[in-house]
């Protein structure tokens, strides 16, 4: 009995989701998040002087604090393809990036259970075109998005990149 029920539930959820290959819905992709590791690409950009791009982030899930830009890959979606929009919706550029992840890490955090898993990819990334300039963190308190560069890492990184802490 339940078992025909659970079908017609998954049936609904599917005609709710227009297309997975864009992404899905927020309800839908927390609760996902809650059932499955998520696949994501994190950018590490550098400059001449070896600064390190990093992005304000500030979503609820974290304190507020820098991070290196990243997404989360869609259903189907080559990692290169993410890269790329990860790049263009972040930071308004196109970037070149080495093939090979410069690290892959799981991230297990026991006191989440929404977003608490991930598989991540750190790509080596150039860019080819520049950021954003209205993105750029000027002074004050950062807004959500802003990037700027870091000649070292900052103390409010935030807790899930730690593992990154070596490259900033």
């Amino acid at each position: 009995m339940f078992e025909m029920g659970i079908k017609k539930i998954i049936s609904q959820l599917e005609a709710y989701i227009e297309d997975p290959t864009t992404g899905l819905p927020e309800d839908v992709f927390l609760f996902v998040s809650r059932i499955t590791p998520l696949i994501n690409v994190d950018l590490l950009i550098k400059n001449e002087q070896n600064h390190t791009l990093l992005t304000w982030r500030d979503d609820g899930y974290y304190p507020a604090s820098w991070h290196i830009p990243g997404g989360i890959v869609r259903f189907k979606e080559p990692l290169a393809k993410r890269i790329h929009a990860v790049a263009a919706g972040e930071l308004g550029a196109k970037v070149n990036f080495k093939k090979e992840p410069l690290a892959v890490n799981e991230v297990i955090l026991p006191p989440l259970t929404t977003r608490g898993h991930c598989i991540s990819f750190l790509y080596e990334c150039t860019f080819m075109s520049p950021p954003d300039k209205k993105l750029k963190y000027v002074n004050g308190i950062p807004k959500p998005g802003e990037w700027a560069w870091h000649e070292k890492c900052p103390d409010n990184l935030i807790q899930v990149h730690e593992m990154y802490r070596k490259y900033i």
